[in-house]
């Protein structure tokens, strides 16, 4: 296995299909990425078709390969990451999805959540999973597929049907058909996994009416699992998968207890080691398994963001006021603050610490001397306003006060956010010298368990720091900006609430 070149490292996101191949030394040599349609049926839901996903990755695979001459008997392994919750059901015989793949950020199932928090399910699916009840997580989308589309539950009564994260459908696909897993860290993701055990939860799969038989095997975040054939001229072991804020956790090296990462991609992901044991939360983040790398598992603690950069994707599609998303910083740049103007981007509720459903964005503070550049700067500085309201959080319940935040995705790479950020925050921000920390993530757990890499003490070697980012901002203007920041989110929140007391 010394010989080995490369691991292949498998990035499948909300937006787009990634492959990295990374050497010895951690670095990335070579990438090829792939953007695939975003289908919107009705406002609120959000779908992806499960074919194209895989042959976009696919694609990008074979592209990486040719772009860096690499022949598979010189990958020692492929690790993969992925947009977590995202459903896909699909049958087992000829391979093909019953449904589209239901998004993450889908909202078909909130009315389902409302009901059975309204029942008394909510002390009893926390304890279990760690999670609070949403139609992010993956259960009440299996359910809706099973109780929409037609046949669907009889054929998984038969067990004829699937389920899986996209980790699970990848290496479905990769195995042509042979394995049907997920880890640890996706599975707690589902609202089905009981973390404490590691093992399905028979009493939420009866609450939810989900056959046992539709479910991955479970195994840890780093193994051998089976190997990758049909689009390589040798077979290559599968060895690593992890969700993909848990393998950016993991890549950025925050192996200790009480280390935080946060992503800024299609959503914002905040993250901290927790140690062996889970850590309850009263402040309305989520418990979730980070990794189990040989026999021993890791926790963590997480606020999940619904809209980071996604809303710089809105600017651009939904508003056109920007062409490309990197216009956005230019734009932004052209006033020195945004005057007032607050934006929440509520678009798919909001996320922790509100755990809201039913809210929705707005942009509030309007004047007749907005422009575009305002609209823009309101934009950028609501992702650094909703970090805020995570760390803080976190810092309850961890009862820590967070000095340092390791930052990766695609938005990090703005300047003007991350000081904005770091002065919002008064702490360090420090951002990856390697950008792409979440495949980084997979391809080190796949690295560690063919013996590509030696250990984490090796890992943490390969760790490099970026640029680092000190808060400088006047207590008395940051204060006013947070005050303002929280009588915007309550406005999206109470307008959401109306139309019931009515």
């Amino acid at each position: 296995m010394i010989s080995k070149s490369y691991i292949l490292s498998l990035d499948q996101g909300t937006t787009s299909s990634r492959a990295i191949l990374f050497s010895r030394d951690g670095q990335p040599v070579a990438a090829s990425q792939k953007e695939f349609t975003q289908i919107f049926p009705q406002p609120g839901w959000v779908e992806h078709d499960p074919d194209e996903i895989w042959s976009s990755q696919a694609g990008v695979i074979a592209e990486v390969m040719a772009r860096c001459g690499a022949d598979s008997s010189e990958i020692a392994a492929i690790g993969i990451t992925n947009q977590r919750e995202t459903t896909v059901v699909w049958n087992r015989k000829s391979g093909r999805p019953v449904y589209n793949a239901i998004v993450w950020q889908d909202r078909r199932t909130a009315g389902l959540c409302d009901k059975l928090r309204d029942d008394g399910h909510a002390s009893m699916i926390s304890d279990r999973t760690g999670l609070v009840i949403d139609a992010y997580f993956s259960a009440t989308k299996i359910k809706w597929i099973l109780d929409n589309v037609d046949g669907a539950r009889e054929a998984a009564g038969r067990g004829e049907l699937a389920f899986g994260t996209i980790d699970s459908w990848l290496a479905w696909n990769l195995s042509g058909g042979r394995l049907h897993v997920t880890d640890v860290s996706n599975a707690s993701r589902t609202m089905l996994f009981n973390i404490r055990n590691l093992e399905w939860d028979n009493d939420l799969l009866s609450l939810f009416g989900i056959p046992s038989s539709m479910l991955p095997e479970v195994r840890s975040s780093s193994e051998v699992y089976g190997t990758a054939t049909g689009l390589f001229t040798s077979g290559i072991p599968v060895a690593g998968m992890a969700g993909d804020q848990q393998a950016a956790l993991f890549g950025q090296m925050c192996l200790e207890e009480g280390m935080v990462k946060n992503t800024y991609g299609t959503g914002c992901f905040m993250m901290m080691n927790t140690g062996s044991k889970p850590m309850k939360s009263s402040n309305r983040l989520l418990t979730t398994v980070a990794w189990k790398t040989g026999n021993e598992i890791t926790y963590a603690l997480e606020g999940s963001i619904f809209i980071g950069g996604a809303v710089i994707q809105w600017l651009r599609d939904g508003l056109g006021i920007i062409k490309q998303s990197s216009d956005v910083e230019q734009l932004a740049s052209l006033v020195t603050s945004a005057e007032g103007v607050y934006f929440v981007p509520a678009f798919a509720g909001l996320g922790a610490p509100y755990w809201n459903q039913h809210a929705r964005g707005i942009i509030t503070g309007l004047t007749r001397g907005t422009t575009a550049a305002h609209i823009a700067r309101a934009a950028l500085e609501c992702i650094a306003f909703q970090t805020l309201d995570v760390l803080l959080a976190m810092e309850k319940d961890s009862g820590l006060n967070i000095r340092e935040l390791r930052v990766d995705g695609g938005a990090a790479v703005n300047d003007s956010l991350m000081q904005f950020q770091a002065d919002l925050l008064e702490a360090d921000v420090v951002r990856s010298g390697v950008r792409e920390t979440t495949a980084a993530g997979a391809a080190f757990l796949a690295g560690l368990a063919t013996g590509y890499w030696s250990g984490t003490d090796e890992l943490r070697s390969l760790w490099q720091a970026g640029r680092h980012f000190s808060p400088g901002m006047r207590t008395p203007e940051r204060e006013s900006l947070i005050r303002g920041w929280n009588r915007a989110v309550n406005t999206a929140i109470e307008w959401a609430d109306e139309p019931e007391k009515l």
